[in-house]
């Protein structure tokens, strides 16, 4: 058994929401608090969250995190 570990990160939109709410509901559960930040290049607010997962299987760098 492994642990393994994803930052999802996106502009603060409801699509960044949709998308923790995607890993949410395939097993990952969240790791920490969520993490906002202004992008002063683009003029908009980013936002971040950790996100962890234990799988059946040894972790490989080669792995798609996204696809466990």
């Amino acid at each position: 058994m492994s642990k393994i570990y994803r930052f999802l990160s996106a502009d603060d939109t409801s699509a960044f929401c949709h998308r923790v709410s995607e890993a949410l509901a395939k097993g990952w559960e969240l790791y920490g608090d969520p993490q906002y930040a202004y992008d002063q290049a683009n003029g908009v607010m980013r936002c971040g969250q950790a996100v962890t997962k234990e799988i059946d299987a040894p972790y490989e760098p080669s792995m798609k995190l996204g696809q466990q």
